[in-house]
């Protein structure tokens, strides 16, 4: 059975012998050739941190973020494709406001999750459209506290502790595993999360990246914020000496063996 090319690439309505949507894998491979994105449910909330690439120098910082508000209560941070992203923060943006005019009240994060899986599963099953070449990490403070969710392009959708999506997710969740989440403050969680960020970050094959972070807890009463610069530029230089730091200790163990 042919299981690459022979026209079933050609339409998100067929399926090839072996039963793979082969335009739904490759939204999937845009997700897997962007910058990391994690974000972490810690004890008083969930911190957002982006591996954002510098494409030129020329660029003005801040430009293309990849970290969004969808309401005060929601937060999301996306990996692939900018211009598809923006069409999904607004879509969250207009099931959060939707909902607020119907029912009178922030919709929770279980509803708007399921929403949105459902219509990003939507653009994979009509020949007309082609499916979202990004997937999104979903932070939303509900009635039962903090809850984080990951969206992928096929409209696949789950809940997390923590996660991570984008050309490093395998390197940078072997590190969230070693975290003990439950023991961490949101504070405490950026350190981490910037941390990481930086160690699974190439320097030498990938370009200049601008660290974004963003939280929702306790200490911002429950809404979503981009972290202030200042604070971010300080805890970006902690998480990088601390991670060359880390280094040089292994580094320095190798040699004694």
């Amino acid at each position: 059975m042919s299981t690459i090319g022979s026209g079933y690439d050609l339409s998100t309505t067929t399926f090839s012998p072996d039963g793979r949507v082969f335009q739904v894998e490759y939204a999937g491979k845009a997700v897997d050739n962007s910058g990391t994105a994690i974000a972490v449910k810690c004890k008083d909330g969930i911190v957002f941190a982006v591996e954002k690439m510098v494409k030129s120098k020329m660029l003005v910082e801040g430009s293309n973020r990849r970290i969004y508000s969808a309401a005060s209560h929601v937060g999301m941070a996306f990996a692939g494709f900018e211009a598809d992203a923006r069409q999904l923060v607004n879509r969250a943006r207009s099931e959060c406001e939707g909902y607020k005019n119907n029912y009178g009240m922030a919709i929770p994060g279980n509803v708007l999750n399921e929403r949105m899986a459902a219509f990003m599963h939507l653009f994979t099953v009509y020949w007309t459209v082609r499916p979202f070449g990004s997937a999104a990490l979903m932070g939303v403070k509900g009635r039962d506290g903090y809850e984080l969710y990951l969206l992928e392009p096929n409209g696949d959708a789950f809940r997390y502790f923590a996660t991570a999506i984008g050309k490093a997710k395998m390197a940078a969740k072997t590190e969230l595993e070693k975290l003990k989440l439950e023991e961490l403050s949101a504070e405490e969680a950026l350190f981490e999360v910037a941390k990481i960020i930086h160690g699974v970050h190439d320097d030498e094959k990938d370009k200049e990246f601008e660290l974004e972070l963003s939280w929702i807890c306790d200490q911002t009463d429950g809404k979503h914020q981009m972290v202030p610069k200042e604070m971010r530029d300080e805890i970006s230089a902690r998480a990088k000496a601390a991670g060359e730091e880390e280094d040089e200790e292994e580094d320095e163990e190798e040699d004694e063996e």
